[in-house]
């Protein structure tokens, strides 16, 4: 199997509410059959209705009250994209529940939910610096 991320489908409660929210942070969805899909970088961001994708994936949906254990990172170029991007996101209704600081890595991040409780970290990482393209590099970090 090939290391490839080329989806991430986000269950979501309202998806006129969600389409709307990523759309107020800038990004730009089609719809079709009843998902909206956005292009990020080399992959896509798919919403789709939580129950929907639950019976798809054949599991249950508990409505968890809590963290559903996945956190989606955007890594930024400068400090000050960390917060211009938390601010524009709490604007469109995010809660931010990590405000924008210095990180243990040398970094600066911070983090906020979408209304459907999807945890997003922004972050600015000097081991990860990001290409004309947006994409990421991972740190060769045994040769740190």
């Amino acid at each position: 199997m090939e290391p490839r991320i080329s989806l991430i489908t986000l269950g979501v409660s309202d998806l006129g509410r969600a389409r709307s929210f990523y759309q107020a942070l800038g990004w730009q969805g089609q719809t079709a059959q009843e998902t909206v899909f956005f292009q990020a970088g080399g992959l896509a961001l798919v919403l789709w209705d939580r129950h929907k994708l639950a019976l798809d994936g054949g599991l249950t949906d508990d409505e968890p009250a809590g963290f559903g254990g996945i956190v989606l990172a955007h890594n930024v170029r400068s400090p000050a994209e960390v917060d211009e991007l938390i601010a524009t996101a709490e604007r469109a209704g995010a809660t931010v529940t990590r405000p924008a600081a210095t990180t243990f890595y040398g970094g600066y991040a911070g983090v906020f939910t979408d209304p459907d409780g999807h945890a997003w970290e922004v972050a600015h990482n000097p081991s990860f610096p990001l290409a004309a393209d947006g994409s990421i590099t991972v740190t060769d970090f045994d040769s740190l």
